[in-house]
């Protein structure tokens, strides 16, 4: 599909090219193909701002209300970037199953790829229901980029996931920081994206525990050396840590400023938030 010139003029349109992906990356399978993906939309806490410069005025429901082109740039930003890990990973890990351990863990990576796929395909309705011309584009792009190719925006979504001692630990790390994430995008002062995370934040937790889960199963059988373990917790540890980002981000300063991106405890937390080290606190 890279190279090819496709307008998405509607949804369908975009849902069209989705299915291409999958099946020109190897994943639609009976399973895969099968499931009915569709955008879920939860309750929020409140329908006030929690946070930032417009803290108590009321969530935007659409992007004519947010007050500025350069925060309506920046929340579109954030959906592209979450967007993309979400396909980035399928990819990561599109060869792990004919080499599954048990039936359970077939079943359960495909629940993984799937829950993973419906999260781009949320964000990529975002993307198209909101953002007009940009948002068409960058929802086009997200299934044009290729982890495989190196093309993705994070570097730690462009490594290949080779095995399952490999996705147990990528599952267990990379998914808790995704968690965090995602709990922190849960409080927007865009309510859409906030409406969008309850089911995404479920449905992480099910890729951290089959992760956790699979690690268990690994040091109760005693069969794969601890250094060989270490390393591979070297690996994906250290890949988790650097997707919260760097110290005295100013792209998380201004997230925060404007209401898009709160700390992952926001609702609780009732210090100031220090701006110059939002990504170390989370």
């Amino acid at each position: 599909m890279p190279g090819k010139v496709a307008k998405i003029g509607t949804f369908s349109d975009w849902v069209g090219l989705f299915d291409e992906w999958r099946k020109e990356i190897g994943v639609n399978r009976d399973e895969i193909a099968e499931f009915k993906f569709d955008t879920l939309y939860g309750a929020i806490e409140t329908e006030e701002i929690q946070f930032g410069h417009f803290k108590s005025r009321r969530k935007w429901e659409n992007l004519r209300l947010i007050p500025t082109q350069q925060m309506r740039d920046a929340l579109l930003n954030m959906i592209v970037y979450q967007g993309d890990t979400e396909f980035a990973s399928v990819e990561q890990q599109r060869h792990l199953f004919e080499t599954a351990p048990t039936d359970w863990d077939r079943r359960a990576i495909t629940r993984v790829m799937i829950e993973e796929m419906r999260h781009g395909w949320q964000m990529c309705a975002l993307l198209i229901e909101h953002f007009g011309y940009s948002g068409k584009v960058e929802a086009q792009k997200m299934l044009e980029r290729r982890a495989f190719e190196n093309k993705r925006l994070l570097g730690a979504f462009n490594v290949d996931v080779d095995n399952w001692m490999d996705f147990f630990t990528y599952t267990d790390f990379v998914d808790r920081d995704g968690k965090f994430q995602l709990q922190m995008l849960k409080y927007s002062a865009f309510a859409p994206l906030g409406r969008s995370m309850s089911y995404m934040l479920r449905e992480e937790a099910f890729h951290m525990g089959t992760g956790n889960d699979g690690l268990r199963r690994i040091v109760e059988a005693g069969v794969i050396p601890a250094w060989l373990i270490q390393k591979y917790l070297n690996k994906w540890i250290s890949s988790s840590y650097d997707l919260f980002g760097t110290d005295h981000s100013s792209s998380a300063h201004w997230a925060y400023v404007w209401g898009i991106k709160g700390r992952y405890d926001e609702p609780k937390n009732d210090r100031q938030a220090d701006l110059d080290d939002l990504n170390d606190y989370n």
